[in-house]
């Protein structure tokens, strides 16, 4: 794994074989069933420069249950870039005083552009329409737990991609990453407009795997064993394709219906969050709630232990990790949510 972790591209089966391994070791952690200090004394600098909820979150939560502590900084207004300062110039400043970064930029490009300047490790937590590779790294992680709980093994599975597959950087990640596994079937299925880049899907079909495009959901996913859904990214629309985009139909929509009479008993559902939840949108719909085949919750809880097995890895932790654990002294609850399987 190298210095930084900024697109999937610097990954290979080796080293996320190794972040999947060392996140498996996480779990105790991530579950408050142990505790490690081994990042005592480490400042994490959390800078999103984009609306953010969850990934920020659970960035802060992974460094402080490594015993780390956590700098947030969140939008332009309240930064320095505000006053004109440069990528270069804010990375500089920050590789100062922290230990590590993690950065969101609606510009595809900037985190690389801001890790220039740095030899502390740096995390893209997405920029803009590009990539998303903790998110791609807990997606995979979620999927390999799924299958084993299954009992499925990943060579050979099909996988359908639907929704905005254009500006949704967490599919860009995902479809790169489960390239370097066995031959798969990916399917992929997206409004007219929002279609996967034609350089990833010739990126994937050149490593041996069978990819498919259909403009809509209504045919038969009975093998489906991973529906991966995501959210219509408005925000990064054009002036004109804001203007031309009416909105996309219900045939797009991944839903009850849908699973019970296109998918078998055991597809998988997940979403990188949020939904949008709102009429007439026709994002992941809300009747699957309590579906035990909807997995976005327990996807989410994957993110503490894969993002805490980035960190340590990152900052050459990871084989501490065994030899600095002891049981957590507060309450902790059986289960975290009324939606947990």
């Amino acid at each position: 794994m190298s210095r930084h972790l900024l697109s999937v591209d610097s990954l290979n089966r080796d080293s996320v074989d190794h972040l999947l391994r060392v996140a498996a070791q996480m779990e105790p952690i991530a579950s408050r069933r142990q505790v490690t200090r081994v990042l005592e004394g480490a400042v994490l600098g959390n800078l999103f420069f984009e609306a953010s909820t969850r990934t920020r979150v659970s960035f802060n939560a992974a460094f402080c249950r490594l015993g780390g502590s956590v700098c947030d900084t969140t939008g332009f207004t309240f930064s320095s870039m505000a006053k004109g300062e440069s990528l270069y110039d804010t990375s500089r400043v920050m590789s100062g005083y922290c230990d590590a970064i993690v950065m969101r930029h609606p510009d595809q490009g900037s985190v690389a552009e801001f890790a220039e300047a740095t030899h502390v490790p740096v995390i893209n937590g997405g920029d803009g329409p590009g990539e998303h590779p903790s998110q791609a790294l807990l997606d995979l992680y979620t999927i390999d737990k799924e299958f084993q709980r299954l009992g499925k093994r990943l060579e050979g599975a099909h996988i359908l991609l639907t929704g905005d597959l254009k500006y949704g950087r967490t599919v860009h990640s995902l479809i790169k990453l489960l390239s370097l596994y066995a031959p798969l079937r990916i399917t992929l299925v997206s409004p007219p407009g929002l279609e996967m880049p034609t350089h990833l899907i010739d990126l994937v079909s050149s490593r041996g795997h069978r990819v498919e495009v259909r403009d809509h959901l209504g045919v038969d996913f009975s093998d489906l064993d991973v529906v991966y859904t995501t959210r219509i990214q408005k925000e990064r629309f054009t002036e004109e394709m804001n203007e031309s985009f009416k909105g996309i139909s219900d045939d797009f929509m991944v839903n009850r219906a849908f699973l019970d009479q296109r998918c078998g008993e055991s597809t998988i559902v997940m979403h990188p969050l949020p939904r949008d939840s709102r009429a007439g949108a026709n994002d992941l719909n809300v009747d699957l709630n309590g579906d035990p085949r909807l997995a976005i919750f327990r996807q989410t809880d994957n993110g503490i232990p894969m993002r805490m097995a980035i960190f340590a890895t990152l900052l050459q932790v990871d084989e501490l990790i065994k030899d600095d654990l002891r049981p957590v002294r507060w309450f902790v609850p059986s289960q975290t949510g009324t939606l947990d399987r």
